[in-house]
């Protein structure tokens, strides 16, 4: 990922908390036989991603190989006009984005499954008013594979507009914050949280 300083974030906890605020991530996986690519949540615990496929994704084959994977994982974002400068400017797109690589590793073993999808359910469920509780028979648990990926380098782009001056940065967070869209307050939030 191209990332001028200006929009680098290098603080591991700020991107921790960034993958796990927004954990639904894309996988990406290379081999001689191609690039595979899946959508699904992932769970970070430490230093590692888990998460899990359908066994009929071909994606499966590369994890099982040990392929070298890029999770990617965004969070919010927003068309950015040149009217909301009191400068000079163009228009430009204001995004978050953290990538974490590393080896994959398939997981087949029933038993880690079962706990990967339990406590999956267990962190989405456990704020609603009646959670569901997980009961996975072992065939449902046969229709997946798992995968561990160990991050070994962790990277963050958040660019908020910190290029522009700070009547600039004010123009875009107030008519973020006016717009209907809560994507559009969620970045506005963001950038509020980092001025100095």
């Amino acid at each position: 990922m191209y990332i001028p300083k200006a929009f680098a974030e290098t603080d591991p906890d700020r991107l921790r908390a960034f993958i796990r605020q927004h954990g639904f991530g894309t996988l990406v996986t290379h081999t001689t036989g191609g690039v595979h690519i899946s959508h699904v949540p992932m769970q970070l615990s430490g230093d590692t991603l888990v998460g899990h496929l359908a066994a009929a994704n071909p994606q499966c084959e590369h994890l099982k190989a040990g392929a070298a994977a890029v999770c990617i994982f965004q969070g919010p974002h927003a068309y950015v006009s040149p009217t909301w400068y009191t400068n000079p400017g163009v228009p430009t797109w204001n995004f978050t984005a953290v990538h974490a690589s590393g080896p994959a590793t398939a997981i087949t073993e029933p038993g880690l499954l079962r706990e990967h999808v339990e406590a999956l359910a267990e962190q989405y469920e456990s704020t609603r008013e009646d959670p569901w509780t997980p009961d996975y028979p072992d065939s449902m648990l046969g229709a997946i594979v798992g995968f561990r990926v160990s991050i070994e380098a962790l990277e963050g782009k958040f660019k908020l507009s910190q290029n522009r001056p700070a009547a600039d940065r004010r123009g875009v967070i107030d008519a973020l914050e006016c717009s209907e869209s809560g994507a559009d307050a969620a970045l506005a939030a963001m950038m509020r949280g980092r001025e100095p």
